[in-house]
Formats: C-alpha cells, sequence, structure tokens
C-alpha cells in the first residue's frame, strides 16, 4: 500500500491534508504565512514580502523578522509529518518545495489548461467538472489581509470564467434543462453579468419559454441603465434580436445517448504543460547606439514599480510615435536593462501592423508563443479563445515581459494579453492605442523625436566626437533637416560611415533641398528608408484622413487651429474631428496644445509629395483659398476688437474677380484680450499666409492681411514684421484697381521705415502717398498722411515741421468730420508744442483730444494723450500730478495690453520716482519696464534702463 496523498488546499480555507487526515497548521497568521509560501511554491519568498504580506495593514510585531521565523518554525514542526513539504531558508527568504499537483490552485489550473484544448465536448465539460470540484468554498477562507484579498479576488474571477465556460459547453451539448434551475439561481445573484444573462436567456429560449428570455433581456437593460447608465453590449443585443425573431439556429442540439460517448483515457493533467518549465528569451539584441531618452526610460520603470504588489490589474506600457521615432529601440533598451526583473522569460513578436502586406494575426502570434513556452504542436488548441485561454493559463503568476511591437490597434494586442499582474506588457504603435488604455487600462507613452543635443549625440556614436567636431556648420544643418528623428539621423549617420568619402558638409548639401530631402533619407532597403517606413502609416490611413494629411501638410505655418484646418479641408463638424483624430491616432498630427496641431517637418514633406500626387492643382489651391479666406476674416475681425475706432476696410473681392467660398464659423472672440491672444496664436501663421498669397499672385488677400495685422504689431512692437509685410502689400497693390490700396500701402510703410529710424526713405513713402491723396482729392487720407508725416518728423527730432502737418491733420480730420483722428492729430500738435517749449498750447490740445476720446470711446488714443499730459507737467514741474497722469496712462496699456507702449511709461514713472528720491517705487518700475524692454528686444532702452537701476542706492 503507497503512501498517503498530501494535499494542500487554497481553494477554501488553507489546509494541509494527508489521506482523510487534516493537519493542523496553526493559527491565522501561520496558515497566511503558507498560503503565501504555496502560492509561489518553488521559489524564494523575500522575509519583507512575507511580512507584508501576513501582517498587511494591521500593527507589526516589535521584531516582524522574528515573528517570521517563529511562524516558519511552527510550520516545519506541523509539516515535519508531511512528506515531501519542506520549507527552506535561501537567499534572504523562504520557499516552500512541494509537487505542484499537491497544490489544489496548480491543480486546478492544469484541469482548466487541459479542458480548454481538448477536442471533445463531453471531455472539456468532465475537466471543467473536475477543476471546479476542487473549491471548497471563498479562496483562503476567512484569511483578512489586503494580499488574501486581493488573491481571492483573482481566483474567484477565474472561477467564474471557468463556470461560464463550462455553462456553455453544456449548451453545446443540449443539456439547457439539467442546467436551467442553477442559472436562474446564479443570474439572480450576478444580475449585471451579460455573459451569464446570455447563457440563461439562451436555456429559457430551447426550453421553449420565449417570452421569459425576452422579459430577462429587458430587466437587464433596465437595471444597467438604471445603475451604470450603460446599454447591453452588442452581443447580448444580437442573440436578444435572434431569439425575438426566434432564429433557427439557436434551437438546441440533440443530447447524444451516453452509450456512444467513445471512453477518453484519462491523462497525466499535466501533459499540456509537460514543457511549462521552458523559459523563453526571445528579446532581440540590446540596440548597441541607444542614446537620450531618459525621461521616458524613466516613465517605463514608473510602469515597472507600479506593477508590484499590491496591484490589482496588468501593467501594460503603450508606447506610440510615428514611424521612425525609436519606439521599438527604447522598448527593447528597457527590456534588457530591466531583464532580471522577469525571470520565468522575455516573449518578443513583430505584429507586422503597418507593413505593406498583412499584419500579422494574434492566432499566429500566440501559436509562435505557445511553441516558445514549450507546447507541443500536437495539443495546440484549433480556436483563438481555447489558445488564449492556454496562454493565460501557462503565464498565470509567472515573472515574464510581454513585448509586441509594431501594433496596428488594439484588436491584435488583446488576445496575447496575460491573464495576472505578475506579468508586464510592453506594446510599441504607431498608433495611439485608445482603446487599450480604456478598455485595458494602458498607460500611454508618447514618443517625440529627439532634442538636439540627444540627436546630436547620435551622430557622436555613429561617427565619433572627433568627425562630428570637425564639421560644426554642417552638423548644425543635418540635425535641423532630420528635425530630431531618429530614423533620419540613423540614416545619414550610416551613410557618412559606410562612405567616408562624402563629407558631412556635402551630405548637408543634399538635405538643405527640402525637394530631394527624402531622396537623401534612403539607405538602400525598405526598413531603412524614411519614404517608406512613412508610406506604411500613410496607407494604414482611410481616405477622408489620407487625403486631409495632404492638404493640412500645404497649410503654411509651423501649426493649425481647427478651425483653420476646417477652412483648409472644407469641412467640419464630427468628419473633421473623425480626420484630425485618426491623423494624431496614427502619430502624423500631432495636437501640441488644445485644438492646435502640428506636423513634424520631415512627415510634411512626404505629405507634400503625396497631395501633388493625390490632389489636382486647381484642388490644391482652392484648399489654399479657403484657408487664407478664412485667416483675412478672422484677423479683421479680430483687429476690429483690438482698435473699434479703426473702421474695419475690406476690398471687395467681388469686383477683383475672386469667388469666395463659404467658410466654417470663425474663432468666437468675446473682447480685446481673447483678439489678442488669438494674434498671439496666429501671427507666424498670417505672416506665412501672407508669403503664400504672394506666391499665388493673390494681391487682394496679400493686402489685406498686412492691413489686419497693423494694430496687433503696433502694440506688439514689431515693425521688422510689419515692414515685410508692408512692402509685400505696396507690390501687390499696383496690381489691385483704384489708388485706395496703393496709397494706404504707401503710407503704413512710411510709419514702419520711421519706426525703424529710416526717416528719409519713410519720408518719401509719404510724400508719395500724400501725391495720391491730392491727385484724388482725398481729403480724409490727405489729413492721414499729414498725421504720419508729422510723426516721423516727430520721431526725427524736427518738432517744427512736425508740428505743422500735425496742424494740417487735426483741420482736415475736424472738416471731414473724423473726431478720433482729429483727437490723434490734436495729441500730436500738443506733444511737438511741448517739446518746443509752448506748455500752455500743449496742454490746451492735449485736453481737447482728451474729451473727443473719452466721448468716442478710444482707450487707445486716451492713453497716448494721457501720457502726453503726463510729459508736459513734468516740465512743467509737477511732478506728482505727473505721476497720476502717468499711472492712469499705464492702466489704460495693460488693460489694452500694449506691452510695447506699456515699457515706455513705466520708464517715465521711474525717472519721476527717482526724482523725489522714492527709489523703491523707481526700483519696482524700472524693473517692470525692463523686463518688458527684454521681452520686445529693444537692446537700447535695456542699457538704459540698467544703467538707472545701478544708480540707486541700495
Amino acid at each position: 500500500m503507497g503512501a498517503p496523498e498530501v494535499g494542500f488546499g487554497l481553494l477554501g480555507p488553507v489546509q494541509v491534508t494527508v489521506g482523510e487526515r487534516q493537519v493542523d497548521v496553526g493559527a491565522a497568521r501561520a496558515r497566511c504565512l503558507l498560503a503565501v509560501l504555496l502560492w509561489d511554491a518553488g521559489r524564494v519568498v523575500p522575509v519583507d514580502r512575507l511580512v507584508e504580506c501576513v501582517w498587511g495593514d494591521a500593527s507589526l510585531p516589535e521584531k516582524p523578522r522574528r515573528a517570521v521565523q517563529t511562524y516558519v518554525s511552527l510550520l516545519r514542526r506541523a509539516l515535519a509529518g508531511v512528506g515531501g513539504a519542506d520549507i527552506v531558508r535561501s537567499a534572504g527568504g523562504y520557499l516552500i518545495a512541494v509537487d505542484d499537483q499537491c497544490i489544489d490552485v496548480r491543480r486546478f489550473r492544469v484541469l482548466v489548461a487541459q479542458a480548454r484544448v481538448a477536442e471533445r465536448d463531453e471531455r472539456v465539460g468532465e475537466l471543467f467538472e473536475q477543476a471546479l470540484g476542487l473549491w471548497r468554498g471563498e479562496a483562503f477562507g476567512t484569511l483578512d489581509t489586503p494580499w488574501a484579498n486581493d488573491k481571492r479576488a483573482w481566483l474567484d474571477q477565474e472561477r467564474q470564467s471557468v463556470e461560464r465556460d463550462l455553462t456553455d459547453c453544456q449548451l453545446r451539448q443540449g443539456l439547457h434543462a439539467t442546467i436551467l434551475a442553477g442559472l436562474v439561481t446564479a443570474a439572480a445573484e450576478q444580475p449585471l453579468d451579460e455573459r451569464l444573462a446570455g447563457q440563461l436567456m439562451l436555456a429559457l429560449f430551447r426550453a421553449g419559454r420565449q417570452a421569459d428570455a425576452l422579459a430577462h433581456y429587458h430587466r437587464l437593460s433596465r437595471q444597467l441603465a438604471e445603475e451604470l447608465g450603460a446599454d447591453p453590449g452588442a452581443a447580448l443585443r444580437h442573440l436578444h434580436q435572434r431569439i425575438l425573431t426566434h432564429d433557427p439556429t439557436l434551437a438546441a442540439p440533440t443530447p447524444r445517448p451516453v452509450a456512444e460517448v467513445a471512453p477518453a483515457p484519462v491523462s497525466d493533467p499535466a501533459t499540456v504543460l509537460a514543457h511549462s518549465r521552458t523559459v523563453p528569451r526571445q528579446l532581440p539584441a540590446p540596440p548597441r547606439l541607444f542614446t537620450g531618452r531618459g525621461d521616458e526610460t524613466a516613465r517605463l520603470d514608473t510602469i515597472l514599480a507600479e506593477a508590484g504588489e499590491p496591484v490589482r490589474a496588468l501593467a501594460i506600457a503603450a508606447i506610440s510615435g510615428t514611424g521612425g521615432v525609436g519606439k521599438t529601440w527604447l522598448a527593447v533598451h528597457w527590456a534588457h536593462e530591466h531583464i532580471d526583473r522577469f525571470p520565468d522569460g522575455q516573449l518578443f513578436v513583430n505584429m507586422h501592423g503597418f507593413d505593406r502586406t498583412d499584419p500579422l494575426s494574434p492566432a499566429m502570434a500566440l501559436r509562435g508563443f505557445l511553441e516558445a513556452l514549450g507546447v507541443d504542436p500536437s495539443v495546440m488548441p484549433a480556436g483563438l479563445d481555447a489558445q488564449a485561454g492556454l496562454y493565460r493559463s501557462l503565464l498565470a503568476e509567472k515573472r515574464m515581459l510581454v513585448v509586441l511591437d509594431n501594433v496596428r490597434d488594439g484588436d491584435q494586442v488583446v488576445p496575447l494579453l496575460p491573464g495576472c499582474p505578475s506579468c508586464t506588457v510592453v506594446v510599441t504603435s504607431r498608433h495611439r492605442l485608445a482603446d487599450l488604455v480604456a478598455s485595458h487600462g494602458a498607460r500611454p507613452l508618447e514618443l517625440d523625436v529627439l532634442a538636439e543635443s540627444e540627436a546630436r549625440q547620435v551622430l557622436v556614436q555613429y561617427l565619433g566626437r572627433d568627425r562630428v567636431e570637425a564639421e560644426p556648420g554642417a552638423v548644425a544643418e543635418v540635425l535641423a533637416c532630420c528635425a530630431g528623428l531618429p530614423l533620419a539621423l540613423g540614416i545619414v549617420a550610416a551613410r557618412a560611415l559606410v562612405r567616408p568619402q562624402p563629407s558631412l558638409t556635402e551630405l548637408a548639401a543634399e538635405l538643405r533641398d527640402a525637394a530631394a530631402r527624402l531622396e537623401a533619407l534612403d539607405a538602400g532597403s525598405m526598413t531603412v528608408n524614411l519614404r517608406a517606413t512613412l508610406s506604411c502609416s500613410y496607407d494604414a490611413l482611410s481616405s477622408d484622413a489620407s487625403a486631409g494629411l495632404g492638404l493640412l501638410a500645404l497649410a503654411p505655418g509651423a501649426d493649425i487651429s481647427s478651425s483653420a484646418a476646417a477652412a483648409l479641408l472644407g469641412f467640419s463638424g464630427a468628419r473633421l474631428r473623425r480626420v484630425l483624430s485618426d491623423l494624431e491616432q496614427a502619430s502624423l498630427l500631432q495636437q501640441h496644445t488644445a485644438g492646435r496641431y502640428r506636423m513634424h517637418d520631415l512627415v510634411r514633406l512626404y505629405a507634400v509629395e503625396r497631395a501633388e500626387t493625390d490632389h489636382p492643382m486647381d484642388e490644391r489651391d482652392a484648399a489654399l483659398r479657403r484657408l487664407l479666406d478664412f485667416y483675412t476674416d478672422a484677423a479683421c475681425a479680430a483687429d476690429y476688437l483690438l482698435d473699434p475706432v479703426r473702421r474695419p476696410l475690406r476690398l471687395d473681392s467681388s469686383s477683383l474677380g475672386v469667388e469666395r467660398p463659404d467658410l466654417p464659423e470663425l474663432p468666437k472672440l468675446p473682447d480685446s484680450s481673447a483678439a489678442l491672444g488669438w494674434f498671439q496664436d496666429e501671427h507666424a501663421n498670417i505672416l506665412a499666409a501672407q508669403r503664400t498669397a504672394v506666391a499665388h499672385s493673390w494681391h487682394a488677400t496679400v493686402w489685406q492681411l498686412a492691413w489686419a495685422l497693423c494694430t496687433f504689431q503696433n502694440r506688439r512692437g514689431l515693425p521688422e514684421d510689419a515692414l515685410a509685410q508692408w512692402q509685400a502689400a505696396a507690390e501687390a497693390a499696383v496690381h489691385l484697381p483704384g489708388y485706395i490700396a496703393r496709397t494706404f500701402a504707401l503710407r503704413f510703410l512710411g510709419y514702419t521705415h520711421a519706426e525703424l529710424s529710416e526717416y528719409p526713405t519713410a519720408v518719401g513713402h509719404l510724400r508719395e502717398a500724400l501725391v495720391l491723396a491730392e491727385d484724388h482729392r482725398d481729403r480724409t487720407e490727405q489729413a492721414r498722411c499729414h498725421l504720419v508725416l508729422g510723426r516721423v518728423w516727430e520721431l526725427s527730432g524736427d518738432y517744427e515741421r512736425a508740428l505743422s502737418h500735425s496742424l494740417r491733420a487735426a483741420d482736415l480730420h475736424h472738416g471731414v468730420g473724423e473726431p478720433a483722428w482729429e483727437a490723434e492729430a490734436l495729441n500730436s500738435v500738443g506733444w511737438c508744442a511741448a517739446h518746443l517749449g509752448d506748455y500752455d498750447t500743449a496742454r490746451a490740445r492735449c485736453q481737447a483730444a482728451l474729451v473727443l476720446q473719452r466721448d468716442h470711446h478710444d482707450p487707445d488714443g486716451e492713453a497716448a494723450t494721457l501720457d502726453s499730459l503726463g510729459f508736459i507737467e513734468r516740465h512743467c514741474g509737477n511732478q506728482q500730478q505727473a505721476i497720476e497722469l502717468y499711472q492712469q496712462a499705464l492702466a489704460l496699456r495693460r488693460r489694452l495690453d500694449n506691452t510695447y507702449a506699456s515699457a515706455s511709461v513705466l520708464s517715465n514713472l521711474g525717472e519721476l520716482h527717482a526724482t523725489l528720491g522714492q527709489h523703491h517705487e523707481a526700483r519696482t518700475a524700472w524693473q517692470e519696464a525692463l523686463a518688458l524692454y527684454q521681452a520686445h528686444q529693444r537692446d537700447n532702452d535695456v542699457e538704459r534702463i540698467l544703467r538707472h537701476l545701478a544708480s540707486l542706492s541700495p
């Protein structure tokens, strides 16, 4: 007679049995310690881990490690008479050495694995019933620690899954009548379990109770809506519809007579897992020239740390980014850096999600994984669900890393996810895999291009520091052309390395030509070819998204708002959101701030190529026309908010033979502050839009964009930008009908030259504008030309001439009924008179201007006049009154967010405070002025303020 069978039970109260006898293993702490050791049987469990699992949130004993030793001693004594059960001290912890088949959890999982590869339903049901028969109640009984509760919840999910699988098996066998009562009870206990509900509905239907089946669906639907605000899933809805229509395919199969069931030999439960101790090592070699990515590596470290106990979910890192950004390199580098954390193996597969051939199916990937785990092909399951079940069983409680590279979407990933939190999964994809984040708790990590220092280090690692430092100019150009994309840098470096004859200067010259840059980024193979890499991403797009990518690449400027994109693409709403989302998910477009998108330079080059291939020229031009019309309309609307006194001026496009298409809704800008913010975001894009208009000879748009930017550029102190715009506008005006566009352009061009201290040129443009206005007897435009001429002579220091032009401007503006412009001219008269020493005249003219400006709600003009009055009172010796006037002017400048003019007011306030010995106030004003002057790069003013600050006593 053999020795009594030894058993270790965790699927119920923790117990040890020898034959029919139960061994007393002590109190709750001892049972918990035994459970932890059995859970990790065959592995060393560190003492600190034992303390954490056994005591959990409870107060620790004074000497916890000593307490562990005590409980281990008690367990050893209790197990002394149990054959084949030894607790061994090893490497800072303890392990229990027992046969896996003696532990009911291990036995349960083996039986489940066997069931999932069995071919006949009779055998499947038998094995599932054997597995469920091992349960004696709640796992771990009454043990109450975070570790035990966590494992109990996990095991309960496994048990429920097996119960559902058994029910499916029984339904396939036509046993609905046998199991119906049990299903009714189970559904009452778990009313929101949709899989269970579906099984009950099918059993009811097959039992001839169609109405009851439909009623159960409606109860569940109502409960889901009331408690969760959700609808039943697609599978249950489909079953409901089939029951409603009495689908004949739902009829029960005829049960086979018992005599027809062929007897199946009972095999050793470990057969399927005979080679499960195989340790796969599938990682590719670590990238030899890996550099940078410190932040991203740290993020992956955090994900790994979060995968430690206590945890209730599988840790998944989803690395996304455009093709060639280095996702695989990062994943493989990180995996090798942490390979010791995964002693049970590492699985790796390239899913070929974006290859031009078909992607790798999850079933094929699973078969590869199962073979790597030692599963004999002769017992390989045929179906995907069965394969996935066996795979999860094999990985249960193992510490393994699974790297799924080059994934197309979440559907490719889900069947390959382990079912236990002891594993870690790293996924790479050009898509963001939002479905995996939402449904499986994946942690997203979007990979951007390399910083310039990291990109330089890539070249150093390939070519050596000496060669890189020998051609600094060429290296800078190569880095700029590659724009931080690792694949591009690698291709350039490889070309330089394989053929040392071409210097980096020659390679930089090849890259300099944007039209030929993609040709230069070809190392001669499909996998090391930037165009081929991007083509794979492009081919995976929907037709709307691929068309959108090409058109978006045509947009001038560094980024584009969603409103502007709507104009460019010619559609808005849900369709636009879907296209932008698809491109963003594919890592071909980046939403770098809310509602604003940008494209990597090399992606843009490729997309422009595709646009030229996929869109006829008239279609491309129409898209650009829509975008530039949008910028023009939006800029004019925003400009009016900045300066309502300045009348909106629009050239009549219909008279120019230009058809304006319907545009999407303009940005909603409630006030001048919002308008300034809009201009701040779009300024560079509007400059680029005007250059595009010049290239297409869209003369009215060239002019209109210059006009619309005037107020913003004045308030921000951007005369260089304004000069380029008005030069283009003046050239465009030659092609426009009438004289107004030409006169305006010359006047603004003159003003801008004056702001840049180019006075003779400014006077020349203004006199030409004045002649045009006089020839056409346009007194309004004559007045404005005189006003600006006064400003030019004032800036040059000739206040006599300035006064003469300002007086003429005031008279003309009064005559044509333009009070706001008359007020501006009166302020100029007062300013010039003050500089000529006639303070009474100056004060009177400025006060008259102030009345007009306040009557006509012109805060910009009011601020300028208050500044003039402050100057006048200061020079009349009324220092305190001058301070008050400057403070009023400053308040208005700040309200208008006119930082350029605010700096000058603060400078004047500082001087007044210093004169009065108020050094603290002077320092405060000058420090604010200094910051604004520095922001505007007004270097002379910066030096002046620094001298003022240095003169103050500490």
